[in-house]
């Protein structure tokens, strides 16, 4: 039975266009897959952040590791990512049999921290693969320079914050390669999918071979008469075409849905602000902040529990966002005899709450959660 949540983390934003799309889709009868609405929306995502290409699929984690594939990136290679993301990020880079090194993040953005990424690089370092969190930049440009200096590729993560910027430049445009999500909780949401965005026409193509078994088709897969062409090995990753139609529609609300959020997160801070032990993110000159979630922290771990607590008896759904990878089981398994000391990464961890925002939360819902809070440290932090 579903937990019924006075104010869940998140609600989809939604409108009759979603509706209509998918309902064109339904009642032509055929193209539910490879349909004109995949490249419709490849095209609208290139054209909105300006990169060259794009190419969809059914997830970020898809994305995450057909990107790592078409960089060639293998056994005994290194891959430079976040302790505190997804453990997607973190996992990819198993998938093609490399080898996740863990680096720390910095204070302001908590993205990959550049001083501490520059320890970590090895003769067998590859890439490095930053995450930009819950709809904030890293400091990507320094991260970039990093790249060059060492001849090593820029692979972005940025499932949370497509349509954030920094410095003018939209997220996913400085990297060599940037992956997107629209899974459920995201900006805009398909309900899963995933895009990878680029520069580079080979891994482009590359891209595009890998979702589809490694196929060239002249023309759609299942309109094709003929004998395929494989010409690599591939997997079945492809969005199907009621999920892009989908996407095309969420795509046309972005920036409306983004405003909202801001606003909303804006009225959130102004409250919260003003609570001596609550933290909030304050967002870095020439950085535009998308909030694809909420994140506060805490003085400590123990008042962040506490209040966690608080909330989920209150009906206020809240969770940590990330626990480290490198201290989960998993990791902690795969790692040995190694061991990492993250310190930044592990005091964040510690802290931070990730409290429900969404476009539409309304001004009652707003001051339930304020209200709530603040309840909280009076009853117990007088």
């Amino acid at each position: 039975m579903t937990e019924e949540w006075i104010l869940p983390l998140y609600k989809i934003y939604s409108d009759d266009e979603d509706i209509q799309l998918i309902t064109k889709i339904i009642k032509r009868g055929n193209n539910w897959a490879i349909g004109p609405e995949i490249m419709e929306l490849e095209k609208q995502l290139s054209d909105f952040l300006g990169v060259r290409y794009c190419c969809v699929l059914n997830s970020g984690t898809s994305a995450l590791h057909a990107t790592l594939l078409a960089y060639k990136i293998g056994f005994k290679d290194e891959v430079i990512v976040p302790s505190f993301s997804f453990i997607a990020t973190a996992n990819s880079v198993l998938f093609v049999g490399a080898n996740p090194i863990f680096s720390d993040i910095e204070e302001q953005t908590f993205g990959l921290d550049p001083k501490s990424v520059k320890e970590k690089i090895s003769a067998n370092t590859k890439a490095i693969m930053p995450m930009d969190y819950g709809g904030l930049s890293c400091d990507i440009f320094s991260l970039k320079e990093i790249s060059k200096e060492n001849n090593i590729f820029l692979i972005e993560d940025a499932a949370e914050s497509l349509g954030s910027t920094i410095k003018g430049k939209k997220v996913g445009t400085v990297s060599d390669a940037a992956i997107f999500s629209f899974c459920g909780n995201k900006v805009i949401t398909t309900g899963e999918g995933g895009a990878v965005v680029t520069n580079s026409e080979e891994i482009f193509k590359k891209i595009s071979l890998i979702r589809s078994h490694g196929r060239i088709d002249s023309k759609s897969y299942f309109n094709n008469p003929n004998t395929s062409i494989y010409e690599s090995l591939g997997y079945n990753w492809r969005m199907s075409s009621i999920t892009a139609a989908l996407g095309i529609s969420q795509l046309h609300k972005l920036n409306k849905i983004i405003k909202m959020r801001q606003n909303n997160a804006n009225f959130l801070s102004s409250r919260l602000s003003t609570i001596g032990k609550i933290k909030i993110t304050t967002v870095p000159e020439n950085y535009s902040h998308i909030y694809q979630m909420y994140t506060i922290q805490l003085d400590s771990k123990e008042t962040r529990d506490k209040l966690q607590e608080f909330l989920l008896n209150k009906k206020i759904f809240s969770k940590v966002y990330f626990s480290p990878i490198h201290l989960t089981k998993f990791y902690q398994n795969k790692l040995k005899p190694k061991k990492y000391y993250l310190p930044k990464t592990e005091s964040i961890a510690e802290k931070v709450l990730t409290l429900p925002l969404y476009p539409n939360m309304t001004l009652e819902e707003m001051n339930y959660l304020i209200d709530s809070v603040t309840e909280f440290f009076e009853n117990n932090y007088k």
